[in-house]
């Protein structure tokens, strides 16, 4: 009996609290939501697996290393994160699988792009006034650019300890997107002008695609050095993608070193969510800001592609300004299926992909502004 006991006592039940039980099941309740609902399957299973591990009592996983002791794996796998190199790693991984051309063809759609970060700037005003630090808010609010390794990337640099939350919250607004935009789409436009057909984008030569990523890091950089990271590995993995010499480097950004950095990724940001960090007042705080940015930005992108629909005479279909957050491809997709509902004949899906990819530089220089104010 005796021994029974001390086995138990060695044990994680042992140790094995409330909140850490309640953590489990918000694991499990993910782990759920991504494979049987398919809500970012490819991110969501590595972040809820690694809240699993972590809210495990006495494993050790997320150890930090002394001069005596060596860390856990977890801990040496967030060093990565910490130190900001997966997020600029996953950019280079899009870069390569991203098409500029519809951005380049109708270069107007940057002004889409743009006015979605908006909401960015939104809630962090709102984070300011419910008591949160400016370096905390600004984190807050990049989740409005609905683009998860930018608030990662900037998260790490300016508030470390709420990673989890922020983490957890964009890409969950991230996988919502079919379901948030909609009602704010029909809610700014009218039914005449979701019906708006749009003219075939035109032809872009190769060569406007090679020198694209090029001007753009030089200028971008120069102007804002501070989004260099996200930026230079961006358009270095598109120009590898447009050059066309070098298509075995890019099918491994494509595919194996997408997956290898994402599974990392997310294991190691849901490693840092831990009870005491997740089951909090100023968690609840995050979520519902989170929500106001990624409504924010949606609904700035559609009001300014409407004064756009104006300044055109009717040519700019509104819907499209709510692709402006940089949730790729999927905003994009939510444009052309309310498109089709309203004209079965529409086509926007190229269309919304040019301010689509616009607000994947948007978010990263607005994650360089704020870096350069608060970091």
């Amino acid at each position: 009996m005796d021994i029974i006991m001390g086995l138990f006592l060695d044990s994680g039940f042992a140790a094995l609290t409330y909140k850490h039980v309640i953590m489990l099941l918000i694991a499990c309740i993910f782990l759920y939501l991504a494979i049987k609902k398919g809500y970012e399957p490819y991110l969501l299973i590595p972040i809820s697996f690694g809240m699993l591990l972590v809210n495990l009592p006495i494993t050790g996983l997320m150890d930090h290393a002394t001069e005596t002791l060596p860390g856990g794996l977890l801990y040496y796998l967030y060093q990565g994160t910490n130190l900001g190199i997966y997020p600029p790693l996953i950019f280079l991984c899009l870069g390569a699988s991203t098409d500029f051309g519809p951005l380049i063809a109708n270069p107007k759609t940057l002004l889409l792009g743009g006015a979605a970060q908006v909401g960015i700037f939104v809630a962090f005003l709102g984070a300011i006034n419910l008591g949160f630090s400016a370096q905390e808010a600004a984190s807050i609010g990049i989740i409005g650019g609905a683009d998860g390794p930018t608030a990662i990337y900037l998260t790490t640099k300016l508030a470390p300890h709420l990673l989890s939350t922020i983490a957890l919250a964009a890409y969950s607004y991230m996988a919502l997107v079919p379901i948030i935009q909609p009602p704010i789409i029909k809610l700014l436009t009218t039914q005449k002008e979701r019906e708006i057909k749009m003219e075939q984008l035109r032809d872009v030569s190769k060569t406007e695609k090679i020198i694209f990523p090029i001007i753009t890091t030089i200028l971008v950089i120069l102007l804002l050095p501070s989004a260099a990271p996200l930026i230079g590995m961006l358009m270095l993995g598109n120009l590898a993608k447009e050059c066309g010499r070098i298509p075995k480097i890019v099918d491994t950004l494509q595919n194996s070193l997408m997956y290898i950095i994402t599974i990392i990724l997310g294991l190691t940001v849901g490693a840092k969510a831990e009870a005491d960090v997740l089951l909090s007042l100023s968690t609840l705080k995050i979520v519902v800001l989170g929500l106001i940015a990624f409504a924010s930005g949606t609904a700035f992108g559609v009001l300014m592609g409407k004064l756009m629909c104006v300044l055109t005479k009717g040519k700019i279909n509104p819907m499209i300004g709510a692709a402006g957050v940089s949730a790729v491809p999927m905003a994009a997709r939510v444009v052309q299926k309310e498109g089709v509902k309203a004209n079965p004949s529409n086509f926007l899906l190229m269309h919304a992909m040019g301010p689509n990819v616009a607000g994947v530089i948007g978010s990263a220089v607005a994650a360089g502004i704020l870096l350069r104010f608060f970091g």
